[in-house]
């Protein structure tokens, strides 16, 4: 009876969204019927797999109009994509049959959100075309993300019942759980909505502090030490990472985006507010208290490829997100890939990630160290889980079956604690988030068709046979991450040259 509420709760969030192929694609094969798999099938048939490599279709603002575009990319070998999410998507996971799973810290990025900012910003006077009716006011959860958030909670919720580190119908002790979201609509939402598929007996408090709205300190990516010296020991590793031409691959990925808005058409690119994309304009300023700031074309870019990926993640036709056009799932992916190149060097530059990382890796290793915990939920940003995986000198990835090649929307960077038969403790570090047919479809995610895993690796440690690491190493390394830290403000001085 539970189970038949919990997918009625979901079936009526559903509705709220208008999605036509909402219900109609679950991905729970004993359940789905078969006008259900053809109208998923319907709205999915242009995508294509996300492991095919396809070239984009070249395009330019006076050579080559939308519709070419739309006939070279029909014309492209490329797999239709199913009709349902792939029964296991899981690529590289330990082997933990022989473990017991002792504790899970969770640090998610928060699930589909609206486009940042609204009226005004370059995703809206970037294209002469209406956007999707987002269903949330600007950067904060839609309604679509409140439904992925409740499936993901459920899909933990069986996955630790079935590891017995949680009974059914859990109702936990005091100090058991805990739940800490950003101030952010958007997090503390995310976080309420995963409370609610994760523990749905329960009353769960999500902490949050500062004023609603605010970015609180413990996941605010914004540098926090900065001297003359820092400064310029950024502004090499910008210069050894690229610099001004830091995205110079991406040359065809902005004609692609420029074509698919008409960029040069909107009233932003025709009043002279918006220039034309070029690849060797980036620039970067590191000041104390904000976060690095980008300039140039990667920033404007960025901002419309953002909106772009949510409405194709919000709109059930797939012609429809892209104003029209025909798209294949590598150009969704070379799009997307704006975004990422973005969020890389915004937050990934290692003195960057160390310093804006430091309060939220004393945050994970106190809990992941807390013995009295069994789960604990902080809910934040991709920017912090960015920070997070470059201090930690994570080994480079990139995932698949999901168009964010880093960190998708909603994804769970997850530490386990493990123990194996004479007590030794180990440790896996996954990235644990629904794949883009999940998204679009808000499929029910079960043990039998789970969400995408992916387990990551870290430089200088190795894994045993089974795929895990040493709770040790693991602890070792958020150590070593947060004490770069007092070495970074030791080598680049103690603040007196911005007093003078």
């Amino acid at each position: 009876m539970k189970k038949n509420k919990i997918i009625s709760a979901i079936a009526a969030f559903a509705a709220c969204v208008q999605l036509t192929a909402c219900g109609a694609a679950q991905t729970t094969r004993t359940s789905a019927t078969e006008a259900a798999r053809t109208e998923a099938s319907t709205a999915a048939e242009q995508t294509t797999t996300t492991q095919t490599e396809a070239a984009p279709a070249e395009t330019t603002a006076t050579e080559t109009t939308a519709a070419e575009t739309t006939a070279a990319a029909a014309k492209e070998e490329v797999p239709a994509a199913s009709d349902e999410a792939p029964v296991s998507m899981e690529t590289n996971r330990a082997d933990t049959s022989n473990y017991k799973l002792t504790q899970v810290t969770v640090m998610s990025r928060h699930n589909i959100r609206a486009p940042l900012v609204s009226n005004g910003a370059a995703n809206v006077i970037a294209t002469p075309h209406e956007w999707f009716a987002w269903t949330a006011n600007a950067s904060e959860l839609s309604l679509r993300g409140g439904v992925l958030e409740t499936e993901m909670g459920q899909y933990f919720r069986k996955w630790l019942e079935a590891e017995e580190l949680i009974p059914e119908n859990y109702l936990p002790e005091e100090g058991e759980v805990r739940f800490y979201a950003n101030s952010k609509q958007r997090t503390i939402a995310t976080a309420q909505y995963f409370s609610g598929g994760f523990l749905p007996s329960a009353n769960v408090t999500i902490e949050h502090y500062g004023d609603f709205g605010s970015m609180q300190p413990t996941f605010d990516p914004a540098i926090d030490f900065c001297t003359d010296a820092y400064a310029a020991a950024v502004q090499a590793q910008f210069e050894e990472y690229g610099g001004a031409s830091v995205a110079a691959e991406l040359a065809d990925n902005y004609k692609l985006l420029a074509d698919v808005v008409d960029y040069t058409e909107s009233e932003g690119y025709l009043s002279g507010e918006l220039t034309d994309f070029v690849t060797d304009d980036t620039t970067i300023l590191p000041t104390e208290g904000k976060e690095l700031t980008i300039g140039g074309t990667l920033k404007t870019a960025s901002s419309v490829s953002d909106a772009l990926v949510l409405q194709y993640y919000e709109e059930p036709d797939p012609v429809k997100a892209a104003f029209g056009k025909t798209l294949t799932q590598a150009q969704w992916e070379q799009i997307a890939a704006i975004t990422t190149k973005y969020g890389m060097v915004r937050h990934g530059l290692p003195l960057v990630a160390v310093n804006a990382a430091n309060p939220l890796l004393k945050e994970i290793r106190s809990e992941f160290t807390n013995d009295a915990r069994k789960f604990t939920f902080l809910c934040g940003h991709d920017a912090n889980i960015i920070n997070i995986l470059t201090a930690m000198e994570a080994e480079d990835y990139q995932l698949p079956y999901t168009l964010e090649k880093k960190t998708p929307i909603g994804v769970k960077l997850v530490f386990e604690k493990w123990e194996d038969a004479d007590g030794k403790e180990f440790a896996a570090v996954e990235l644990i988030y629904q794949s883009t047919e999940q998204l679009r479809a808000a499929s029910f995610l079960t043990l039998d068709t789970p969400p995408a895993i992916y387990s990551l690796s870290f430089e200088g440690i190795e894994k045993n046979a089974d795929g895990l690491y040493t709770y040790d190493d693991i602890v070792g390394r958020l150590d070593k991450a947060i004490s770069a830290y007092d070495d970074m403000v030791a080598e680049y001085g103690d603040r007196l040259d911005d007093a003078a």
